[in-house]
């Protein structure tokens, strides 16, 4: 099995201003100067973290997403991040997973922020998906998500990295950086973490803490206070090897989420 290369995007967000924000990514993006399999994206990336979905969102096949895949074919590499989706009278904070032939898939952001009345405004989606590149297993989650164990729990080897894209606010981020290396350890996976940086609409501080954290939770890397673009290679030899020399998921509870 081959390694594995992502390329975070930590970057400050304008505020419910989509034009603004894939003018500042598309520089970023095209800036990127070393192969990489995966480019990641934070949560609503085209609006920051916003309830004002009626006016901000966007069908399926939109804008977004249609530049989605025009940037995942220029760079040859795999495309992610969330946005607002209206959809049968509905809305979603929906993570597109654009493949580098233009082909993509789907998760609905399954819990939402109550606290800032997340579940007033969006529908929650019922699925996960892992998505195979290069050989590795991967599930995309957005942020809250982090918080639930049982929903990011992949009880035998269900996958090789779990992601989260996130706006998590400052306030709260040594939860960020704790939950993001116990997902790792529970798992015996890689845990990746994309958050933003900068101040909303509302005055909520980011302090971004995006990072990568190996399976055995010891951080790789991890950014804070400042926009920045990183590409790393994920070890395949290393995952397999700690996974064959301590099989915890041998002894996981097997379990059905209604």
């Amino acid at each position: 099995m081959q390694d594995l290369t992502v390329t975070l995007i930590q970057s400050d967000l304008v505020w419910e201003n989509p034009q603004k924000n894939l003018e500042s990514f598309s520089v970023k993006i095209d800036a990127i100067d070393k192969a990489t399999d995966l480019i990641v994206l934070p949560e609503m990336f085209t609006t920051a973290f916003t309830m004002n979905a009626k006016n901000l969102a966007e069908m399926d096949r939109g804008r977004t997403l249609e530049w989605m895949i025009n940037k995942a074919k220029a760079k040859n590499a795999d495309l992610i991040g969330s946005l607002i989706i209206k959809e049968n009278n509905k809305y979603f904070n929906r993570l597109y997973w654009v493949k580098s032939d233009g082909n993509f898939v789907f998760y609905d952001k399954r819990h939402l922020f109550r606290m800032a009345g997340e579940h007033k405004i969006y529908s929650p989606g019922n699925k996960k998906i892992i998505v195979s590149l290069n050989g590795w297993k991967i599930l995309p989650l957005i942020c809250y998500d982090l918080r639930f164990p049982v929903w990011a729990r992949g009880p035998k080897q269900d996958f090789d990295l779990i992601l989260f894209i996130a706006n998590w606010p400052e306030r709260r981020s040594s939860h960020w950086r704790l939950l993001l290396k116990a997902r790792a350890v529970e798992n015996q996976s890689y845990a990746i973490g994309v958050n933003r940086v900068g101040k909303d609409g509302l005055d909520i501080a980011y302090q971004g803490d995006s990072a990568i954290i190996d399976p055995l939770g010891t951080v790789i890397m991890q950014g804070a206070h400042k926009e920045f673009v990183h590409t790393e290679t994920l070890s395949w030899e290393k995952l397999n090897n700690y996974r064959t020399k301590f099989p915890v998921w041998k002894d996981a509870d097997t379990f059905k989420i209604d």
